[in-house]
């Protein structure tokens, strides 16, 4: 299993056992569903979803077995995962994960890898070599090729001077 994490249990909600979480994860619309398996904790303990509503900034979720908020107070301050392989994504989707360290291909040239992707307010910025922001916008990805480990960006004049 490949766990990848997707938020944080910040604390609980009401008597009922409802758990808040800030999560910046892209796809939630696909992780916090009904039935849908999560990990918690370090020791990746195994939950299923029952309930999801969007309150605030908050995700919040209830858990099968939890009717009551002290049953579910150990989960407080613990991060949240998933295991990827239960992820289905459209094609040409793809985790911030699965594009750290592809080559950037610019004018068939190579400037380097992708290290890092990080959101700001607008958007997600890629990282690469540590030095060069770009935004993370079609307008400037042109392809994604994960078999070949490479990702293709439109030149941009000013931009990779």
């Amino acid at each position: 299993m490949k766990f990848i994490k997707i938020g944080k249990i910040v604390n609980t909600h009401g008597i009922k056992g409802e758990l808040r979480i800030i999560s910046d994860f892209k796809y939630k619309d696909k992780v916090f569903v009904k039935d849908f398996n999560i990990y918690i904790g370090p020791d990746k303990i195994k939950e299923k979803i029952t309930s999801y509503r969007k309150h605030k900034q908050f995700d919040m979720i209830c858990l099968a077995s939890y009717n009551n908020i002290n049953e579910v107070l150990k989960y407080k301050g613990l991060y949240v995962f998933i295991d990827k392989s239960d992820l289905k994504l459209a094609p040409n989707s793809y985790l911030n994960e699965d594009i750290i360290g592809l080559d950037v291909i610019v004018l068939n040239n190579n400037i380097g890898k992708i290290t890092d992707v990080i959101k700001n307010v607008k958007g997600e910025l890629l990282v690469i070599n540590n030095k060069i922001l770009v935004p993370y916008y079609d307008v400037f990805v042109k392809k994604i090729d994960i078999d070949n480990n490479k990702i293709y960006l439109n030149y941009i004049d000013g931009l990779f001077d």
